[in-house]
């Protein structure tokens, strides 16, 4: 699993969320971190509140390494009261090698 991985979460409105990987965000590559990261991705989203768009994914759009490098929409919506200006999620190695993920206010600033 890469070192850090912070991206800013954008509502498209009737399609969910977007990931902009800020700079320096490590993606990647081998497939099984993929699928940790996206893990640990989602359940940081649905920790902050965040639930499944009503609009079904499409897999061959919607890969995880399009939704983790920014080029796809995630099927997931902000909560009802979604007030942080600009809420990324930031995810972190563990001591044992997997990735920690959390929403906050912005990239460097815990909610």
């Amino acid at each position: 699993m890469a070192g850090t991985y912070i991206a800013r979460i954008v509502d498209v409105h009737g399609e969910g969320i977007r990931l902009e990987p800020t700079t320096g965000s490590e993606v990647p590559e081998r497939p099984n971190d993929v699928n940790l990261l996206a893990m640990a991705i989602a359940l940081a989203l649905g920790a902050a509140a965040y639930e499944h768009h009503p609009e079904p994914r499409n897999p061959e759009v919607q890969t995880l390494e399009a939704l983790l490098t920014g080029e796809a929409t995630m099927p997931w919506r902000g909560p009802a009261d979604a007030g942080t200006p600009s809420p990324h999620v930031v995810c972190e190695r563990s001591g044992s090698g997997l990735p920690r993920c959390r929403v906050q206010s912005g990239p460097g600033t815990p909610a």
